[in-house]
């Protein structure tokens, strides 16, 4: 009986194991073909040549620290991809019955933003490709280059991409200019924009920017204090007029 359930579990193994590999190389070739279109450098390069780029030591700490805290909080210390991230994630999504964290790393999402952004492309072997793409990019440009990309390169909501351009277009000011609650506010919006953008509903923006919040308690970046000052002006808040 013993050997049956052995060959079974070897069975099952087997399947498993060619299933994966299936997946890994297809999405190595999409990972291939996307650089065979355009080569990393190049797309880099074109990105950074854009008039709203900004670099990433002229934005305040706050909103980098608000970045980091609400997106991938271990962000410098973990490669490409983030296996303790990913099983909080899927603990926190099962424990709620519902998706409520996302496993991707900062540099997974700029590999997503700017390769794999259509919808026609199989959601596991883009994944895949993904991985592939992140470990390119930490490897060539590094943490600070990929996360400068990745705010550069995020969709804010009513055709906003990029801190710059939504900075302008929310808040009527440069990204280098964001105060610390500016700062938690834009830091939630790329998370689900046609949800948490402030022209779409007020409530859910700030409902977002205290999981904002919340977080940057969490991660020490602000205190308990500071906190409860930020919720305090939410009371207050309202988008400058066009």
């Amino acid at each position: 009986m013993k050997k049956w359930i052995l060959r079974i579990l070897l069975v099952i193994l087997i399947a498993v194991g060619i299933v994966g590999g299936i997946f890994v190389y297809n999405g190595h070739q999409l990972y291939k073909d996307a650089l065979n279109t355009i080569s990393l450098s190049d797309k880099v390069d074109k990105i950074q040549k854009d008039e709203n780029y900004i670099k990433l030591e002229d934005l305040p700490k706050d909103y980098k620290d608000a970045v980091i805290s609400v997106e991938d909080r271990r962000y410098y210390n973990h490669g490409p991809i983030d296996l303790i991230g990913i099983s909080r994630a899927v603990y926190t999504n099962l424990k709620n019955q519902q998706f409520l964290e996302g496993g991707s790393t900062i540099a997974q999402q700029v590999a997503k933003n700017l390769y794999f952004i259509s919808p026609d492309e199989n959601a596991a072997h883009r994944k895949v490709a993904e991985v592939f793409m992140a470990n390119d990019l930490e490897k060539n440009y590094g943490k600070d280059v990929v996360l400068e990309l990745y705010v550069n390169t995020i969709y804010f909501g009513d055709g906003y991409y990029g801190i710059q351009e939504a900075s302008q277009g929310y808040l009527k000011k440069d990204a280098t200019d964001l105060s610390l609650f500016d700062s938690t506010m834009m830091a939630g919006i790329p998370n689900a924009p046609s949800a948490y953008a402030p022209t779409i509903s007020m409530d859910l923006a700030l409902n977002r920017q205290r999981k904002v919040i919340s977080t940057m308690v969490e991660n020490k970046y602000i205190s308990q204090e500071q906190a409860d000052e930020l919720i305090k002006q939410q009371e207050d808040f309202k988008l400058p007029k066009k």
